[in-house]
C-alpha cells in the first residue's frame, strides 16, 4: 500500500493511484514564535486532504522585514538560506499572504542577477498561501468546518494586492456549517499594521485601526477572520483595548474547528 505507483483494479479497469502531494509547511516567524496553534491548524487542514506535510529543519524567516526596512544584505542572507532549505521540498505552503508575497513576488527583485536567481524563480513557482492551495490547487471548498456564529473576513493587504487572494477564503468560509458570513465594510482597507509602518508611523497606524474597528462593530460579527497573523495581532489588540466581545482569529483556526463560540 505504500508504493507510489500502486495499481488498482476497479470494474475491470486498471488504474494507477496518484502519489500523495508533498508539502513543506513554512509557518512564518510570527506563527512559530507567538501563534503555534495556527501552524498546527494549518498542518491538520492539509493532512485531512491527504497531503504529506513536513516542516524542513532550519527554516527561519522569509526575509521580508529586513527587505522592507532597506537592509538588503541582511534580507539576502536570510532569504538565501530559505531558498537552500526549501530545495527539493515539493510544494511550499504558508498560512500568510504576506510571506507568500515576499517569496512569489519580491524574491525576483532581491536575487536578480545573483547566483540564487534561478532557484528563487523555481521556488516562487511552487509557493502558495494556505487558502489558495486548498481551493486553487487541491480543488477543495468544504473542509468539514463548523462554527455557530457570525463571521466577517478582513483581506490582508499583501495577500490581496500581491497574490490576488480573497475569493479563496470566502469560498471556504461559505462552506462552514452553521456559520453566517456577513460583509465587512472596507474589508479591503489596511488595518494599519504594515510591519514597521505600525512602529514608525504609529499615529497613522492607530487611526487606520480605529477605522477598521468601527467597521467591525458596524457589521455585527462574532468573529473577525483574516489570513495573516500580523493583521490578526493588530486587530485583536484593538478589540481587546476597546473591550469588544468580537474575537480576531486566523482562518486556519476556523477551518480546523479550533475556534469555539
Amino acid at each position: 500500500m505504500r508504493s507510489r505507483s500502486l495499481r488498482l483494479k476497479q470494474k475491470g479497469h486498471v488504474m494507477t493511484a496518484q502519489p500523495r502531494r508533498r508539502v513543506a509547511l513554512f509557518v512564518s516567524c510570527i506563527v512559530d514564535q507567538i501563534y503555534p496553534a495556527v501552524g498546527l491548524a494549518t498542518a491538520e487542514l492539509l493532512e485531512r486532504q491527504g497531503v504529506e506535510v513536513t516542516v524542513p529543519r532550519g527554516l527561519t524567516c522569509c526575509g521580508q522585514m529586513a527587505f522592507n526596512a532597506g537592509f538588503r544584505d541582511d534580507a539576502y542572507a536570510v532569504a538565501g538560506r530559505t531558498i537552500e532549505v526549501l530545495r527539493h521540498q515539493g510544494d511550499v505552503v504558508l498560512p500568510s499572504g504576506s510571506c507568500g508575497a515576499m517569496i512569489r513576488h519580491l524574491y525576483h527583485e532581491l536575487f536578480h542577477g545573483t547566483r540564487h536567481a534561478a532557484a528563487a524563480k523555481e521556488l516562487a513557482a511552487r509557493t502558495y498561501e494556505l487558502t489558495e492551495y486548498l481551493v486553487d490547487v487541491l480543488g477543495v471548498s468544504d473542509v468539514g468546518a463548523r462554527f455557530s456564529g457570525t463571521i466577517a473576513f478582513h483581506d490582508a493587504c499583501h495577500g490581496m494586492r500581491y497574490m490576488g487572494l480573497g475569493r479563496q477564503a470566502r469560498v471556504l468560509l461559505e462552506h462552514v456549517a452553521g456559520a453566517t458570513i456577513v460583509p465587512l465594510p472596507g474589508s479591503d482597507e489596511c488595518c494599519g499594521f504594515g510591519g514597521l509602518f505600525a512602529v514608525k508611523q504609529h499615529q497613522i497606524s492607530e487611526a487606520m485601526l480605529h477605522r477598521k474597528l468601527a467597521h467591525i462593530d458596524q457589521c455585527g460579527c462574532d468573529v473577525l477572520v483574516t489570513g495573516d497573523t500580523s493583521c490578526m495581532t493588530q486587530i485583536a489588540g484593538g478589540l481587546s483595548r476597546a473591550k469588544s466581545r468580537v474575537r480576531a482569529c486566523h482562518i486556519a483556526e476556523v477551518l480546523a474547528n479550533r475556534v469555539e463560540r
